[in-house]
């Protein structure tokens, strides 16, 4: 049989996902209004059939319906995700042939099913794994090594040399706390807050992030590892006393979370970012996908969430675990009803930070004293900064190690690479971000706004494979914030399907559309030139907002080189 070309991706989910609570294997596949309910049914029917042919009847199953579609999945033992797939993926098949009224020989494929569990599995993963969950300590597995007990109290050994679980020294074998921190905006940022607190705190932290894998002050590796993989090698590491994993959602989607246990979970903000990718439609779409932290909760373990976030709220109404709420609204009911309930709450009350639970609250620290909050400028920086705070005290971290990470976090690419990078040329000031999305556009455009400038630019761009709405909405966020002038960035290695030109044509034509003159626009290819072209306009008292993606880097070590020699406006811009 042949699998119909209505299979849109077959694959293993490593850990708890957006379908299931458990490893196991999705299906995503499109389905036509007329046929839906038919062939889901019959989905149903033949993966229970398979299910028992290959001795996994009490695996559960899961369907998710979506515009146009559905994931169609089931768990499995993790010791055959593979032969899972296989199984899944014939189900799907004799789905459509019996929609079609063609034959369908089970029992041939059912022993080649069979046959496929069988070459694949490995009873000593799986007595490992019992083991560990009996001792009551996380269980990591890959492709190459496993791992029980995590950080200092973790042991690792290849997939192909795996030890009976009687000659492991679980006496040695331990947990450490975790952190996972998702959201649309700020994970990396409360990510570095939250490390620095560790660190402040005399610990040997570890965290995972978009920039890279660290442990303390050592990069063990540079780039997105934001997903499974990064958090599994960061938690081996024997050095690691505390971890922080920045869990983004491409990874919650493709595979699932790194570990089925974390002692709290903190979702800064939804916002419209990557809709209509990984089945993911609408804003609630998107929270239900971050909300897959939640699994690692257990019901009993805090939930961090920004009040602040309508979505955010909203979604909450179906978490079962205890929520911690934050929000820059002292007064906000959710922070009420939390204080009410005995739990804990974490807001801004003039200049102080405060940190409550129950009716009681204390001042950890002032907002002055955090300076990726620009004086306060920057309130997404504040929020951000009442996240991390209530993550910290949940580790058990003390208040002053609270402050002195706050403290710590500058707006220097050493700092806080990548994320309101501040620097001064004379009475010119410039800001890189990594702002992509409308969300996370408006946060900087409202910091803009409330510092004091003579003139205001801002730098945007897209990738070609956001949607026009979404394209055109960056536009109307940028002129939302009054610039006195935009420029438009080319990115050419960010087309993604789309001819060179689309996509900041579409930005400029909105732009005009608004009320935008000439004289207000401008065009660059290439975030560097962007830069230089920005510069190239400045005067004294000028306020620059230079947007970044692709070139990040380069953009920085320009600015950085621009700095040390002294440049300021109205000089000439070297090479």
């Amino acid at each position: 049989m042949v699998l119909p070309d209505t299979v849109r991706d077959s694959r293993r989910l490593t850990g708890p996902n957006l379908v299931t609570d458990r490893p196991g294997a999705v299906l995503e596949v499109e389905l036509a209004d007329e046929s839906a309910d038919a062939l889901v049914g019959y989905w149903h029917e033949e993966v229970r059939r398979a299910l028992d042919a290959v001795g996994w009847g009490a695996e559960s199953r899961a369907v998710r319906r979506y515009p146009g579609g559905a994931s169609l999945a089931f768990t499995a033992p993790i010791d055959a995700l593979y032969a899972a797939t296989e199984v899944n993926e014939w189900a799907w098949t004799a789905a459509s042939a019996r929609l079609h009224g063609e034959h369908i020989d089970r029992d041939e494929a059912y022993a080649r099913l069979t046959g496929l569990v069988a070459a694949e599995r490995r009873p000593a993963l799986l007595a490992l794994e019992e083991a560990a969950r009996a001792r009551d300590v996380r269980f990591l597995w890959d492709d190459d090594c496993v791992t029980v007990g995590t950080g200092t109290g973790s042991l690792t050994w290849p997939m192909d040399a795996l030890p009976d679980p009687d000659a492991v020294d679980w006496a040695t074998v331990h947990d450490i706390p975790v952190a996972l921190v998702t959201g649309s905006n700020g994970k990396t940022t409360v990510t570095r807050l939250v490390s620095g607190m560790i660190t402040a705190a005399g610990l040997a932290g570890g965290h995972t992030s978009t920039d890279g894998i660290k442990v303390g002050a050592e990069t063990l590796d540079a780039g997105d590892f934001s997903g499974p993989g990064g958090a599994r090698r960061l938690l081996r590491d024997r050095r690691v006393e505390m971890a922080v994993l920045e869990t983004a959602r491409g990874g919650l989607l493709r595979r699932g979370l790194a570990v089925d246990r974390a002692d709290t979970a903190v979702i800064t903000n939804i916002a419209e970012d990557h809709l209509g990718e990984s089945a993911v439609y609408t804003i609630a779409d998107l929270a239900e996908a971050k909300l897959v932290v939640a699994h690692a909760l257990g019901g009993s373990r805090p939930l961090v969430l920004n009040a602040d976030d309508p979505a955010l709220v909203q979604a909450a109404r179906g978490v079962s675990c205890p929520v911690a709420w934050y929000s820059l609204d002292a007064k906000h009911p959710a922070l009420a009803a939390a204080a009410a309930a005995g739990g804990l709450t974490a807001t801004l009350v003039g200049d102080q930070v405060k940190l409550g639970k129950g009716a009681a609250s204390r001042s950890v620290t002032s907002v002055s004293r955090i300076p990726i909050t620009v004086g306060g400028a920057a309130r997404y920086n504040v929020s951000n900064a009442l996240a991390a705070a209530l993550v910290g005290t949940i580790l058990g971290l003390d208040d002053t190690a609270i402050a002195k990470g706050l403290a710590a976090l500058t707006n220097s690419p050493s700092g806080n690479l990548g994320r309101l990078n501040a620097f001064e040329f004379g009475s010119v000031r410039a800001f890189v971000d990594f702002a992509h999305n409308p969300h996370g556009l408006t946060a900087l455009m409202e910091m803009a706004r409330a510092l004091p400038a003579a003139r205001r630019l801002v730098v945007i761009g897209q990738a070609g494979d956001r949607d026009d709405h979404a394209i055109r909405e960056l536009a109307r966020t940028a002129w939302l914030g009054a610039p006195d002038r935009v420029l438009v960035k080319e990115m050419p290695d960010y087309l993604r399907g789309r001819p060179a030109g689309e996509v900041t044509g579409m930005l400029l034509q909105e732009l005009r559309q608004l009320g935008a003159r000439e004289d207000q626009l401008d065009l660059a290819v290439g975030e560097l030139q962007a830069a230089r072209q920005a510069l190239a306009w400045a005067r004294d008292g000028d306020l620059l907002l230079l947007t970044v993606h692709a070139d990040r880097d380069t953009v920085l070590r320009y600015l950085q080189r621009l700095a040390a020699e002294g440049w300021t406006a109205g000089k000439p811009l070297p090479a």
